[in-house]
């Protein structure tokens, strides 16, 4: 039997079941050949011919063209060109955003199938060489009494499948209604799909069309007709031509670039280093990975000529090859990274290079690749339902009022407390979890191919306007299409916005060359603030837990700090062994308790696996496995796909080298155990070693720039912390912050001396187009001299102008701020609309006799709060009762050991679970002066005084040095009331 339409849940809403789903349903009801038709979509396709052949299935693909739920046509791809056309044709009605004709248009590698409703209604009787109507068990009952019954030749099986059962029927409708927007009892007849739509036994089929075996027979021959194949595993874009239109262009290319550029990174040149480079130029060629490179040289080379800063890093910084031509800066001889982690023998796919640019470049970056690369699409990924958003949606398609879906959502019911309703929400909350929601765009994936890209998939066009391809990451890999990784990250543009702002605020002052790290390596100033923890607002190591572990190793090094960026990472906290690295970096003697083989193969670590490389290590010195095995172990550990049957071999073949070796069965237990704890959540040496080199460019401005670097850092969206925080970081750095300002504020903040003016982009509920109307103005026209001559050049509501005036943005005119609002009111009459007609001459203005208006700081931060969300001046100015006698965070260092009385703002905290299901917090604090501390919760603690909200804490607790990292064990802490706002209680205030 044959199926021409069958649609799986990559019909986005509609569909009810995987690809792997629908072959198990064609193997159950012995279905020879099988039509997957997903509507408006090919994300499923390439999966489909991979798998169907292991469920005795011969493959045919093509789409169901569709404007809503209303089917116009399906069309089969009768080879790999129609396969192309037929994505073409749906990518181009996506970027045009079209509705499909009625008819299709002249596919000629493809079989187009109307459904016969749509002939009967539009009474076609012109049809194409290649055009069929699609007949199912339904409408044959209406083909017998018309006149397409003539159209022998022309009739075909069209029975649709996009049901199992009514349970699916029922999760589609539920899909339909979600995706409409209406009640589950509102959704429309023809937003839905019949619930016939399901695979019938072949016997009944026989036996329906027993009268009109021709039609089966057409079926068969249209079938017969179609092939579509992939060598899958082959890589579809491994040998592009870059250079030329031969491959040993590419490579005499290559070549020359390390020519010219070996004597720049290494004026002294080892033999090592040579030797090096030629073991990785001939594996480089021989396994085909030259335009690899060479592209991504090409990326690289263009953001230097546009001044973009990037930071190129991922198992690519393990290459030597890398750090010669630039795309890297991670010397890989200095930091003994291994070679087989970035490429061997057994690796297939080509090393994986992370270039991350700024969040402003990298939009001209993909840019410049499209214009450069004529097969090229960004990588799509999918956004699944997720449980809780799913009970949402339902409650709403159920109907049930909003505190109900909210006890859902949450989770915060007993079931036996639920009603049928609510019980039906959870379980088709359960079924429909995991389904293909939408399809979205890879955080940074970018596909440059030697072919078409529609030979593989459609693509749809995002807001940026990139060509984006259906398939996700996974399906790119199993074909053998491998991605370019674009990022963006803030880092970079806090970097190049600081020095920007540096140039301007001290136009005197010496910046050092921003590239020059080993000047910032050696820097005892800048090794300082690691050793102490004063990283707040550099790149990756301005967390708590970030602070803490370089305190507790009083990182003073690069080397240092590259093994801290990896130790953080979970698998090596959850084993036990940062803990274990921390002990022995402080303690020389304690080093001596690792394996003297463990010490050997990782002396610089002191037998402690920390970074992804030492899984190799130990795999290949410890273990004896070449090292081609030892990577597909890393691979495996980490969660990457490797061949069936391959981790088990290795694990068999590490075992018995190891009992070989003369190792006891528990140390080969004890380092399988750490392998296989610790390689899934381990970084790469060169990933971390380029982190660090970022990590320092901050800490140099930190050190010597702090004001313009910290004000750079807010200006891209702060970091780990929130913009309060940063604001006292400021404060601390001997910064004097101010509210907005009509005269000094731009858009983000603005710095002046030691002046600091947020930005007006801060003010709630102040329009973009306020924003850019005062700045454009003001920057052709000059600063505002009065409130009048304000009023007088912008044309602005009462409404926008009464925010302005509540956040005191014309404290320049020394007026109180209460006098110009009811002086706006008196000047601007608010019932008429705003002229947007330049005025051609202005109208004098009068001036009014008003009482005087008293001062209340009070009401000030109030403002503050409402408008920016946050007050100006210290929150324990706010606090209803006084501070009593208490210890301060630079003295707490006096107290270890001792119980003391501290109060804090809290700055941020985090819940974590613990071994036996409880959970402790760990939160950070400011004190009154704007010093930082640290302090734990343990489970009895953090479960009868939560830490939910932030807010001045009144903290009891017990001081302690953990390796010169000082916290605070708390035993009790009280949330702190703080004043209300005087105008809501008519509080008398001065």
């Amino acid at each position: 039997m044959i199926y021409l339409n069958c649609h799986t849940w990559y019909s986005l809403r509609y569909g009810t079941f995987s690809v792997e789903k629908l072959c198990e349903l064609a193997r159950e009801f012995k279905v020879e050949s099988l039509a997957l038709t997903d509507i408006n979509n090919t994300s499923a396709c390439l999966n489909f011919i991979k798998i169907a052949s292991e469920y005795g299935i011969k493959p045919i693909v093509g789409i169901d063209f569709r404007n809503g739920a209303e089917q116009q046509y399906v069309g089969v791809a009768k080879n790999n060109e129609g396969f192309r056309q037929l994505n073409e044709h749906l990518s181009q009605q996506f970027h045009l955003k079209k509705d499909f004709k009625p008819e299709a248009p002249e596919l000629p590698d493809c079989f187009i199938i109307y459904p016969f409703e749509k002939v009967f209604a539009h009474k076609k009787t012109n049809f194409r060489k290649n055009e069929f109507i699609g007949i199912s068990v339904e409408s044959l009952r209406k083909l017998k009494f018309s006149k397409y019954l003539e159209f022998k030749d022309k009739l075909v099986l069209q029975q649709s499948v996009s049901f199992r059962n009514k349970r699916d029927y029922n999760a589609h409708r539920l899909l339909r209604a979600i995706d409409n927007n209406v009640l589950l009892s509102q959704l429309p007849e023809n937003e839905q799909g019949s619930f016939s739509h399901q695979m019938i036994a072949s016997e009944i089929i026989t036996s329906e069309f027993e009268d009109f075996s021709y039609i089966l027979e057409n079926t068969h021959e249209l079938v017969n007709a179609c092939r579509v194949d992939f060598k899958f595993g082959k890589t579809q874009n491994r040998n592009l031509l870059v250079s030329g239109d031969s491959p040993e262009a590419d490579v005499a290319r290559l070549r020359k670039l390390c020519d010219e550029n070996l004597p720049k990174r290494y004026p002294k040149l080892e033999p090592e280093v040579l030797e090096r480079v030629e073991k990785e130029l001939n594996a480089i060629i021989k396994l085909g990975f030259v335009s690899y490179f060479l592209i991504n040289y090409d990326i690289v080379s263009y953001a230097r000529s546009q001044n973009f800063p990037f930071i190129g890093r991922g198992s690519g910084a393990n290459s030597i090859i890398a750090y010669i031509i630039g795309i890297t800066n991670v010397d890989p001889v200095e930091l003994d990274l291994y070679f087989e982690r970035f490429i061997n023998e057994s690796r297939s796919s080509p090393p994986d290079f992370d270039i991350d640019f700024s969040w402003k470049d990298r939009n001209e970056v993909t840019d410049f690749i499209f214009k450069k690369y004529e097969f090229t699409a960004l990588m799509g990924t999918y956004v699944t339902f997720k449980r809780r958003a799913v009970s949402r949606e339902l409650g709403k398609v159920f109907g049930l009022p909003k505190e109900n879906i909210d006890k859902l959502s949450a989770g915060f019911f007993s079931i036996n407390e639920l009603d049928q309703l609510e019980k039906l929400v959870l379980r088709y909350s359960a079924l429909i979890e995991g389904f293909p929601n939408y399809l979205s765009v890879h955080s940074g994936g970018i596909l440059i191919l030697n072919d078409s890209i529609y030979n593989y998939a459609a693509t749809f066009l995002p807001p940026k306007g990139f060509e984006t391809i259906q398939i996700d990451m996974n399906i790119a890999e199993e074909v053998g299409i491998h991605k370019f990784d674009i990022l963006a990250q803030r880092g970079l543009s806090k970097i190049t916005d600081a020095i920007e702002i540096i140039r301007k605020n001290q136009p005197n002052a010496e910046i050092e060359e921003i590239e020059n790290i080993a000047v910032f390596k050696e820097d005892p100033e800048i090794n300082n603030l690691l050793k102490t923890g004063d990283c707040m607002g550099v790149f990756y190591v301005e967390s708590p837990a970030m602070r803490g572990l370089l305190t507790k190793l009083q990182t003073d090094n690069y080397l240092n700090l590259v093994a801290a960026s990896s130790i953080i990472r979970p698998g090596i906290s959850s084993g036990g062994m940062k803990e274990e690295y921390i002990k022995r970096h402080r303690d020389p003697k304690r080093r001596k308790q690792g394996h003297p083989v463990m010490l050997e193969i990782m002396g610089d670590t002191y037998g402690i696996m920390v970074y992804q490389e030492d899984v190799m290590k130990v795999a290949h010195k410890f273990a004896g496995l070449s090292f081609e095995d030892a990577d597909v172990l890393r691979r495996g550990m980490s969660g990457k796909k490797t061949s069936k049957g391959q981790m088990e071999r290795i694990e068999a073949k590490f075992r018995e080298n190891c009992k070989q070796k003369g190792y006891n069965k528990k140390i080969i237990d004890e380092v399988w155990e750490q392998i296989s704890s610790f390689a899934g959540y381990a970084f790469p040496k060169g990933h971390s070693a380029s982190y660090a080199v970022e990590s320092y460019q901050s800490l140099y401005l930190k050190k010597y720039f702090p004001l313009e670097f910290m004000v750079a850092a807010l200006n891209n969206g702060g970091g780990f912390y929130d913009v309060e925080t940063y604001i006292q970081e400021i404060r601390k750095c001997g910064g004097r912050v101010h509210p907005p300002c009509i005269n000094k504020s731009d858009h983000p903040n603005s710095i002046f001396g030691k002046d600091i003016y947020l930005g007006l982009g801060y003010i709630k509920e102040l329009e973009t187009k306020t924003v850019q109307q005062i700045l454009e103005n003001r920057q052709f026209f000059g600063v505002f001299k009065s409130f009048d001559d304000f009023i007088d050049r912008v044309s602005i509501s009462i409404e926008q102008l009464s925010i302005l005036l509540k956040i005191d943005a014309f404290r320049f005119t020394q007026t109180d701020k209460h006098h110009l609002l009811w002086k706006a009111h008196f000047k601007l009459n608010a019932s008429k609309p705003v002229a947007t007609q330049e005025k051609l001459f202005n109208t004098a203005h009068r001036d009014f006799e008003l009482p005087q208006f008293q001062y209340s700081a009070l009401i000030e931060a109030f403002d503050q709060m409402e408008l920016l969300g946050f007050p100006l001046c210290s929150h324990f100015k706010l606090l209803k009762n006084p501070i009593e006698k208490s210890v301060r965070a630079k003295d707490l260092k006096h107290y270890v050991g001792k119980e003391v009385l501290i109060y804090g703002a809290l700055i941020t905290a985090k819940k974590t679970g613990t071994s036996n299901g409880k959970y402790m917090y760990f939160g950070t604090f400011f004190d009154a002066e704007g010093d930082v501390f640290d302090t734990v919760q343990f489970p009895a603690t953090a479960e009868k005084y939560p830490l939910r909200s932030k807010g001045i804490y009144k903290c009891y607790g017990r001081v302690n040095n953990e390796l010169d990292y000082i916290s605070i064990s708390i035993q009790w802490l009280q949330r702190q009331d703080t004043l209300t706002d005087p105008r809501l209680v008519g509080y008398q205030f001065s």
